[in-house]
């Protein structure tokens, strides 16, 4: 009876889960610093990212939940058009299959939606929808000639295991609250995250997992946590504000059908965020902004670990292989100009440095996070005194990393002679409507 009950609740779930996931911005891949966003929603998207000290709409909970007083009471519903592509080139390989292959499965739908309510000239509340990815990999199933794969019958595949790749998908549902005191703003949002992942065509890494029946194509697994982020707008001037917010760890349930490839048996939490900036009103309609963020990956031992591969039973221990990733560091600009009542125009470049270090691309086949250029811009045209429709547009250049085939017994540490090349470029566009519920309310203080 109580495994029945159980059962019920896992389903349940996983039901909320589907349509967290329809509703959110959580998607396969996205334009990604590593694999987080570099910006949620059109405005911050058309701005690279930035808008931390200078929140105007109600996504800017997922930024900064300290702007919602600046929101008014609004809705905001959009979707992005995300196009990622990925190649790796490798010779001289002792297990992955030499060659240049580019991955399947290019394109995705990205959907978004914010919500925000003032409660008087100086508090609000609201809730906002979106997410992470960029771990999604479709390699085929090419042949693969190199030497190693005739101790598993000369299969196909990247790994020797067929089709390979893997999909991480990550969504949010954030609520919060903000207040004003006099020149400060503070806010705060407990946020429930969602993970889902499947992993496949890496049966030939079985001798060297500590579970070999949860390494690999065992469909999608399910992971549930939160954290909290909390933040700070300082009107220094009625042209001159500062911004900082905070993100904890999101603590994590273990992804059970994979703890044995991530380390701590399934273990995947999601990073700790910071940001800070600052928003200079150049002119009463001309915004320039200036925000630098930092990703914590190096606290997640599944995606921080080395990728090396020391012996027997490693992968999915307490310690073992991750991805190698190291921490990000990004500088986002951004411009507005609110050009008349109806028409405002955006533009942006963030530059990230790359988290996947020469030493461990031969396992970043499956995760080439490593873009570090986002060219960003946009507009929005208000339709009518209530309602706006505003886009964004992206494009990330072509950024790669190369080195030797590092694997682990009985493979040769590194592969004398070889190179793996891994690269990615990406483009994104963005379209959204946003729904204002009356004038938003702002303080004397702020020039907004």
């Amino acid at each position: 009876m109580i495994a029945g009950h159980n059962r019920t609740i896992e389903a349940s779930l996983k039901i909320a889960v589907c349509a967290a996931i329809v509703l959110s911005a959580c998607t396969a891949a996205e334009a990604t610093d590593g694999y987080f966003q570099y910006g949620n929603g059109a405005r911050q998207d058309a701005l690279g990212g930035a808008g931390v000290a200078d929140s105007r709409d109600a996504m800017s909970l997922s930024l900064n939940p300290a702007g919602l007083v600046d929101a008014g009471s609004q809705m905001q519903m959009g979707a992005a058009l995300f196009a990622p592509f990925r190649n790796y080139d490798a010779t001289g390989t002792a297990l992955v299959a030499p060659g240049s292959y580019d991955s399947n499965s290019n394109y995705f739908i990205v959907p978004n939606a914010a919500f925000s309510r003032q409660i008087d000239l100086d508090s609000a509340w609201g809730f906002a929808l979106y997410g992470n990815g960029g771990m999604n990999t479709d390699w085929p199933a090419m042949v693969n000639t190199s030497p190693a794969c005739s101790f598993f019958g000369g299969s196909p595949g990247t790994y020797c295991g067929g089709r390979a790749g893997v999909d991480l998908m990550q969504a949010f549902l954030a609520a919060g609250y903000a207040r004003r005191v006099g020149a400060f703003s503070f806010g705060i949002s407990p946020t429930f995250a969602i993970q889902r992942f499947q992993a496949h065509g890496l049966a030939a890494f079985a001798p060297f997992s500590s579970d070999p029946a949860h390494l690999t194509d065992n469909g999608y697994s399910y992971s549930y946590g939160g954290g909290l982020r909390g933040g700070v707008e300082w009107s220094i001037a009625p042209t001159f504000r500062l911004g900082f917010s905070a993100q904890t760890p999101m603590w994590m349930t273990g992804f059970s059908r994979y703890s044995g490839l991530f380390a701590g048996g399934g273990n995947f939490d999601i990073p700790a965020t910071i940001t800070a900036g600052m928003a200079y009103d150049a002119m009463p309609n001309l915004t320039l902004m200036l925000d630098y963020n930092h990703i914590f990956y190096q606290g997640v031992a599944a995606i921080a670990n080395s990728s090396a591969i020391t012996g027997p039973g490693v992968l999915g221990a307490s310690n073992g292989p991750g991805f190698g990733w190291k921490d990000t560091d990004a500088i986002k600009l951004g411009v507005e100009w609110r050009a008349n009542p109806i028409w405002t125009f955006r533009a942006g470049y963030e530059h990230n440095t790359n988290p996947v270090p020469s030493t461990d691309v031969t396992l970043n086949i499956l995760a080439p996070g490593l873009v570090t250029d986002h060219f960003t811009g946009g507009f929005a045209y208000k339709v009518t005194p209530s309602s706006t429709v505003e886009f964004a547009a992206a494009y990330a250049p072509s950024q790669s990393v190369s080195g030797l085939e590092r694997l682990g017994p009985p493979f040769p540490v590194p592969t004398p002679g070889s190179n793996i090349d891994i690269s990615m470029h990406q483009y994104q566009a963005v379209l959204s409507w946003t729904y204002q519920f009356g004038t938003a309310p702002t303080s004397p203080l702020i020039h907004k």
